[in-house]
């Protein structure tokens, strides 16, 4: 069966393959999680004056994150450097850097390498779902250092909005 194959019949069982290892994984390993499209799963948290990130995961044994980024009409997002990879699908609008020649548009994959330093921007707003990992840092337009986010920013930036708003930390979120 292909990924791209109807769904199996409710019928016919699932028989899944042997796992030499299965007590290890089930006293060690990490259930999967489901973060569903409800902000009640993950609210949209401002970011800025006109963005707002719905954070996915947060991994602090790799230092990564995963998150949709939104920027509401015409915005932009500080220059900023990445210390590890990054890869980002556009969902919804359009948005590029300013020192590229390229658009993203929905349906666009973006890798960005460690090391990259732009500025991101959307004449119309955006969506992009991220996956970071390293820190980012961020520079203020004479190119100094201003601010590091890293995946603690990241999660105080979560838990600080639903403590405030009253609203459940979703622990499905940490890995």
């Amino acid at each position: 069966m292909t990924a791209t194959s109807s769904p199996r019949p409710s019928a016919a069982p699932i028989i899944l393959p042997h796992e030499p290892h299965a007590a290890t994984v089930a006293e060690f390993g990490l259930l999967g999680a489901h973060v569903g499209p409800s902000e009640v799963d993950s609210p949209w948290v401002p970011f800025g004056d006109s963005a707002s990130i719905r954070h996915l995961a947060f991994d602090v044994r790799a230092g990564a994150v995963a998150n949709i980024l939104a920027v509401r009409g015409g915005g932009r997002i500080g220059t900023h450097r990445h210390r590890g990879a990054v890869s980002a699908i556009t969902l919804e609008g359009r948005w590029g850097y300013y020192e590229y020649d390229w658009i993203a548009e929905p349906g666009s994959f973006v890798y960005e390498r460690p090391g990259a330093a732009h500025t991101l921007y959307s004449d119309e707003g955006m969506k992009a779902m991220f996956w970071i990992q390293g820190p980012l840092e961020f520079f203020d337009d004479a190119g100094q250092l201003t601010d590091t986010f890293d995946v603690f920013w990241f999660i105080e930036h979560y838990v600080t909005y639903c403590r405030a708003q009253g609203l459940p930390i979703n622990r499905d979120l940490f890995l």
